[in-house]
């Protein structure tokens, strides 16, 4: 997917320079994202004076595993202790609730699931989740003009969004290639 050299899209979890791709490679080291992750939610969560719980701070992990969307029953058995205890869902959907508020984490409403965030969506851009319809994986880019032109036009009518998000299904890169 070629890009555009402008100065106001972001992409997910990851420095890339403007003209690199929304995917990442398939066998990429992961690791480094979801230490990102983390590290912010660590850091908002102290300048914000809310806490990262224990259990919100496992649920974030979990999300950040990998670039792949989970479901709440999915993630629920992922946090199985290995005694074959798992936490109550009620205490599942408090911690993603909480995330979701801090923007730590979005919800992926055509897939019912839940998938973490490294970025600050602060500016005035539009969330893209760029879905892959053959290996599941999500990108997530941010453009400035589609959310300005989306509050102009909200704008026209004086409605005032909540949260602009679009979701797009298609084929990655990696699953043309």
């Amino acid at each position: 997917m070629a890009h555009s050299h402008s100065h106001d899209r972001k992409h997910h979890g990851h420095d890339h320079p403007d003209h690199a791709p929304v995917f990442v490679a398939p066998d990429h080291d992961h690791s480094h994202c979801a230490e990102g992750i983390l590290a912010r939610a660590e850091t908002l969560s102290a300048e914000r004076g809310v806490r990262l719980t224990a259990i919100r701070r496992q649920v974030l992990e979990a999300l950040a595993a990998d670039h792949h969307p989970i479901g709440a029953y999915e993630l629920i058995e992922k946090l199985e202790d290995g005694g074959g205890k798992r936490p109550a869902p009620i205490t599942v959907y408090r911690a993603l609730d909480f995330l979701l508020e801090q923007g730590f984490a979005h919800r992926i409403e055509s897939r019912n699931a839940f998938i973490a965030c490294a970025h600050d969506h602060s500016g005035s851009g539009v969330v893209m989740f760029l879905i892959c319809e053959s290996c599941g994986m999500v990108g997530e880019a941010e453009l400035d003009i589609v959310g300005q032109a989306l509050a102009k036009a909200a704008g026209a009518i004086d409605f005032q969004p909540r949260a602009q998000v679009i979701e797009i299904a298609g084929i990655c890169s990696h699953c043309r290639g």
